[in-house]
């Protein structure tokens, strides 16, 4: 989950006040002698009028971009993030709607507390489960953009670089979580988007979530499947068409239980079934991102079934020879060793019984306390060194008996950490089969709109592989692996460091 920094303090310019000049009619009552300046001087004081004219334009044209940012004013594609108009009005006249608003049989959910300022993987996991439970109540999951700061205007600050507040969702993910087509003989209302639902919804019947939830829900051992089930019944006993869940409110399923194994698998049963994860798709902006790098991974012979968006969900759709790896860095650092002070799990998809690595939290250490080897094992796992990963690497390569040609790096680590990386996993070859491609995610060539879904992409590619290496700890690894299943991936080709 990534911790935006504090956001800038909006600037606010007082008027200023201008210093009257000297009137010729009003004797001064100060009188200064006449100024004699050198040649050498009066270069000079030329020199630092126009030094200080410089600087002065310099901060005025500082004070006027921070301004725009904070009022939003676009500008062009090489100074701010796009706005990704064109998604947004596509989604606000999706083709059910003229049907929709003139029906009254029609049952929406919205979850108004939706998660946010976090990192799409943490975000994707709370849409997947509110689309489960509108499909569980037969109501159309309303859904939302992927927002990132709910108080800003059209852009934020994340660790200095600005970025879009907010994105339109159907410019990251397709299907039914977006008002796609539903498989034929399903009669669940399609997804609808939050302004629409404001439109046929002016005064829904509101849920708190703090009514419903109760402490052994949230911090108890009541499975996730309990949880579900307390929900639909919750829900089908309002007749109001329109329900929406307190924005003021946590969601349903907070954070910590998506790592808890035991209480989270019990809702795979129902959420591997729903047709948000069985027709699942990524949007055309992620898709075409895939389609233009294909020349990293492998040749393009095999183009059409990858792209194909009609194809049947249960077939693996498999890049052949692709390994795909996550590598963590930058804010994993501390978040690793924070792992290793709580004895913390893994998240509970990338702890399917049947994938070969696994993880068992010591039981040696206490609680808010770890030991030095307690701490390298989970840096090992969480944060593993070039030389770790390396082995790892070529472990499983040797697994897949010589079947892996092309390396895929998904990682936020510096460049030149990466070119380190892909050296020594090359070198690693010496004397064996060296590899087609190693390529990270800094080798993808992004369009403006796709450099800030590039996450997206990732998964994707990821999604695809013939293997995957995750780490265990990461909710972007976790959904991969779901979608993974969901499409019959062999459990084997789920592996962790």
């Amino acid at each position: 989950m990534f911790s935006p920094l504090p956001l800038r303090r909006k600037l606010k310019l007082s008027d200023g006040q201008i210093l009257p000049f000297s009137d010729s009619r009003t004797p001064s009552p100060v009188h200064t002698a006449p100024v004699h300046l050198t040649k050498r001087g009066w270069r000079f004081a030329t020199c630092l009028v126009t030094l200080l004219c410089v600087a002065g334009v310099m901060l005025l044209r500082a004070i006027s971009g921070q301004l725009r940012l904070e009022l939003g004013v676009v500008q062009s594609h090489s100074s701010l993030p796009p706005l990704y108009e064109a998604y947004r009005s596509r989604e606000e006249n999706l083709p059910h709607y003229e049907e929709y608003a003139r029906r009254t049989d029609i049952k929406y959910l919205w979850s108004e507390n939706f998660a946010r300022s976090a990192g799409w993987g943490n975000i994707m996991q709370d849409f997947m489960m509110m689309a489960l439970l509108a499909h569980a109540t037969n109501r159309s999951h309303v859904f939302n953009d992927y927002v990132w700061d709910p108080n800003r205007g059209p852009y934020s600050d994340f660790n200095g670089k600005v970025i879009p507040s907010r994105i339109p969702l159907t410019a990251i993910v397709g299907g039914p979580m977006v008002g796609g087509d539903l498989p034929p003989e399903d009669t669940t209302p399609r997804a609808v988007s939050s302004s629409f639902f404001h439109e046929v919804c002016p005064n829904p019947t509101i849920i708190n979530v703090k009514d419903v939830n109760t402490d052994d829900m949230v911090y108890g051992d009541v499975p996730a499947s309990s949880v579900l089930k307390t929900w639909i019944k919750k829900i089908d006993s309002i007749d109001d068409p329109c329900v929406k869940l307190a924005g003021d409110n946590p969601p349903i399923f907070e954070v910590w239980i998506y790592g808890d194994k035991k209480r989270m698998l019990t809702i795979w049963p129902y959420l591997s079934k729903t047709p948000v994860m069985t027709h699942w798709r990524w949007s055309p902006l992620v898709v075409d991102a895939l389609k233009s790098n294909l020349r990293l991974f492998t040749s393009t012979s095999w183009f059409y079934p990858l792209v194909s968006d009609t194809q049947e969900s249960d077939a693996p759709d498999m890049i052949p020879g692709l390994l795909a790896i996550h590598v963590r860095r930058g804010d994993f650092a501390n978040h690793c060793r924070h792992l290793a002070t709580w004895s913390s799990d893994w998240n509970a998809f990338n702890s399917f019984p049947q994938f070969t690595d696994k993880f068992e939290v010591p039981s040696d250490v206490g609680w808010g306390e770890t030991t030095p080897e307690n701490r390298a094992m989970y840096e090992r796992r969480c944060y593993p060194s070039i030389d770790q990963i390396v082995e790892k690497v070529s472990q499983v390569r040797s697994d897949a008996r010589g079947s892996l040609k092309y390396l895929y790096i998904m990682t936020n680590g510096a460049m030149e950490w990466v070119d380190e990386l892909k050296q020594a996993v090359q070198r690693a070859t010496s004397g064996s089969q060296p590899w087609d491609s190693i390529a990270s995610s800094r080798d993808l060539k992004l369009t403006w709109e796709q450099k800030y879904v590039a996450q997206s992409v990732d998964m994707y590619i990821a999604e695809r592989a013939q293997v995957l290496i995750g780490n265990g700890w990461s909710s972007l690894t976790s959904n991969v692996n779901a979608l993974r299943m969901v499409k019959k991936f062999s459990p084997d080709s789920a592996r962790f460091w």
